[in-house]
Parts: C-alpha cells; sequence; structure tokens
C-alpha cells in the first residue's frame, strides 16, 4: 500500500478556478459597498428628517408670532404683501 501524504490529499480537493474566485470575490466586495453608501444614504436621510422638522417647528413659531402681530391673514410669499382671510361663515352670508 502506498503511503498517503497531506500534499497529495491537499491537491485531490476540488477548488473552483481562479477565475471564477476573483468573480465571486469582486461581486461581494460590490455588495460590501452598495451596503456602505446605503448606511451612509440613511445616515443623511437621518440629518435630513431631523432639519426638515426643526425647519417646521421654526416655521410654525414665526407663523405665531406673525398671527399675533397681524392677526389672521394671508401673506404673499413673493412679495410680501397681507390680505385678509375670509371665515367660513363669511362666505354663507
Amino acid at each position: 500500500m502506498k503511503d498517503v501524504k497531506v500534499e497529495d490529499i491537499a491537491k485531490d480537493v476540488n477548488k473552483i478556478e481562479e477565475q471564477e474566485l476573483k468573480a465571486v470575490q469582486a461581486k461581494i466586495q460590490q455588495i460590501n459597498q452598495a451596503q456602505m453608501q446605503v448606511g451612509g444614504l440613511e445616515a443623511q436621510k437621518s440629518i435630513a428628517l431631523e432639519v426638515l422638522k426643526a425647519s417646521q417647528q421654526e416655521l410654525q413659531a414665526l407663523q405665531k408670532t406673525l398671527e399675533d402681530k397681524y392677526g389672521k391673514v394671508s401673506i404673499n410669499l413673493t412679495d410680501g404683501t397681507i390680505s385678509d382671510i375670509e371665515d367660513e361663515a363669511d362666505k354663507k352670508d
């Protein structure tokens, strides 16, 4: 009986071809990069949502200040002119 060496067993182990291995590695790297990009975008989204919420709260406070000063009016955002807002009760009369 022939002596079996570890080197001989290692030669018999099935492997994918080098080109196939590189293709799999490249796809895994591509997936990892995409996941990192998605994570970065999610972080940017979170920050943008916080800015949006804060801006909306600041606008509401500004609107309240303007309403206290000018009453319930409509403000033209182009030139700043104000006009009275018709109440629903006024429209029925």
